[in-house]
């Protein structure tokens, strides 16, 4: 697994002080079938965390373990220092979930529904009115509380799943894939109604997409085929895309001609020839250099010896070739990384 961060005593008991989740050498099995492979991180206070990884990686499984909505195999799951298992009752009043696709009752009316989900946390009675008051303001839903739910776009229902779900203003609010199937301006929509939600929870978002976690969270998870296999904030995951930078350029000349320039360069590692002509050549050029400065470098070089460059452009690796590098077949070693 890929890991960025190194704790001295004093720091790592800070951490330990911090954590509301643990999960230790958590595994889940559907038959033959390995859907969570011994997995284990924790989760601090005040943080908003995306959990990232393709369709079918375990996330859901793993969330719905973390809520006690489905059971282990084996391992375990602390909610803030409450076993799932074993103190169910104490470790989900400390968690908000709202599922992929929210419990909804379509034929309640947003606060009937909002009342009913507050029954079933076992809110005091006294205090209900004004906590589905207080959420509904939160979540922009006042307009909405006598539309019956099943009249109600997928947008706004996702804002009842989660008004739902924070009700009781849990410490951990866990939300599994909140933005699909939405609109690109409900997207934004969810995405701010996480942030203001982040101001007194932490959060933990699942998505298979890279940029909506990137946007808002402040420590990726990504897990592949059941395990994780890197983690980090968006910096230092973008550490791992340094050194992955190719510079494409076309130059009017032979192939030849071209090579002798490219020879006087000892910090070229590779040239892919990618079109070669009579009188052209479109090559991809692989260096640990510094891109901008090759690329000047190569340009006078060229201009030099009187060998045209009509263009001249910078590949870099984003976060997302990185994604789909880790989440294949093949991982690379970096030097920025920290093997367990």
């Amino acid at each position: 697994m890929i890991c960025f961060s190194s704790y001295n005593d004093e720091s790592y008991r800070k951490k330990e002080d911090n954590i509301l989740i643990e999960v230790k050498h958590l595994t889940k099995k559907y038959g033959t079938h390995l859907a969570v492979d011994d997995l284990s991180f924790t989760i601090e206070k005040g943080r908003i965390y995306g959990f990232l990884g393709p369709n079918g990686a375990g996330k859901s499984t793993t969330m719905n373990i973390m809520t006690g909505y489905i059971g282990a195999s084996s391992g375990e799951v602390i909610i803030n220092g409450h076993n799932i298992l074993e103190e169910p009752e104490k470790a989900k009043k400390c968690i908000g979930y709202l599922p992929e696709i929210p419990p909804l009752y379509l034929d309640m009316t947003v606060s009937e529904y909002l009342y009913f989900a507050a029954e079933l946390k076992k809110i005091p009675k006294a205090d209900r009115n004004a906590q589905v008051i207080k959420v509904m303001e939160l979540i922009k839903l006042v307009d909405m509380k006598n539309r019956l739910i099943k009249n109600l776009s997928k947008g706004y229902r996702q804002r009842t799943g989660l008004a739902a779900a924070i009700l009781d203003f849990p410490d951990i609010i866990i939300l599994d894939e909140p933005t699909v199937g939405l609109d690109p301006k409900q997207i934004i929509e969810i995405r701010e109604l996480i942030r203001t939600l982040a101001k007194d929870h932490t959060v933990i978002l699942s998505s298979h997409i890279l940029a909506e976690v990137q946007e808002i969270c402040d420590d990726i998870l990504i897990i592949s085929k059941g395990k994780l296999i890197a983690e980090g904030s968006p910096d230092e995951l973008e550490e791992l895309t340094h050194g992955k930078e190719t510079i494409e350029l076309t130059i009017l000349a032979d192939e030849t001609s071209v090579k002798q320039v490219l020879s006087d360069f000892s910090d070229i590692d590779d040239v892919n020839w990618l079109d070669v002509s009579k009188d052209s050549c479109h090559i991809q050029i692989n260096t640990n250099k510094d891109s901008q400065e090759i690329c000047a470098d190569l340009s006078l070089k060229f201009a030099q010896k009187k060998m045209p460059v009509t263009q001249m452009f910078v590949n870099k690796a984003t976060l997302e070739d990185i994604f789909l590098e880790l989440t294949g077949d093949v991982m690379e070693v970096t030097n920025n990384a920290c093997y367990l």
